[in-house]
């Protein structure tokens, strides 16, 4: 740590948020560091995902600190889930400052999806890609909350901030509207 209003405090070995308060208790300190540990990966994938992988171990370390602060907040029946919803609020906060990604540059995933063809495969994410950038911005985010971040049922609604049948019907609804675009847009 070289530089004393940048550097995070470290009580017992464990790295504080930048201007966290010392622990008042070690079981505090215990629920910080397993959440880190857990759930840090799918932090960092969410926002590398979304946005400039450049940023997203900061962005994840943002949303770390906000649980730090607001650690009384956190269900500890559904720690992810609250971190992904902090993570939107916090993607959201971090756009307004800088340029957009554009939906060409989402990263890659998996497998060639379209036999063992790489131009139809590049064709098929094109379209793709193109018909999610037609849909609307929260029917995108339910979708690749499910699709990437795997978050079904109770983890979607927490997220949300709605009901469980309200989730149910939001991602039903953006299915059905991406299925609507891509029929639109497909064209091989």
């Amino acid at each position: 740590m070289t530089n004393a209003s940048t550097a995070a405090e470290t009580t017992e070995g464990v790295s504080m948020p930048d201007g966290a308060e010392p622990p008042s208790d070690a079981d505090e300190i215990v629920w910080f560091t397993e959440a880190v540990r857990e759930h840090s990966t799918a932090l960092v994938r969410y926002f590398a995902r979304r946005g400039p992988r450049q940023d997203a171990e900061d962005l994840a370390a943002e949303v770390f600190a906000i649980a730090w602060r607001r650690r009384g907040d956190v269900p500890s029946e559904a720690v992810l889930p609250w971190l992904y919803r902090t993570a939107g609020f916090t993607l959201a906060n971090h756009r307004r400052k800088h340029v957009d990604l554009p939906v060409e540059e989402v990263p890659e995933r998996g497998e060639v999806r379209v036999a063992d063809d790489p131009e139809l495969s590049l064709l098929f994410d094109a379209e793709l890609r193109g018909a999610l950038a037609s849909i609307g911005e929260r029917d995108r985010r339910i979708l690749l909350l499910h699709a990437w971040e795997g978050l079904d049922g109770a983890e979607l609604a927490a997220v949300l901030g709605i009901s469980r049948s309200g989730a149910d019907a939001a991602l039903s609804r953006a299915r059905k509207r991406l299925r609507e675009a891509w029929g639109d847009r497909l064209s091989f």
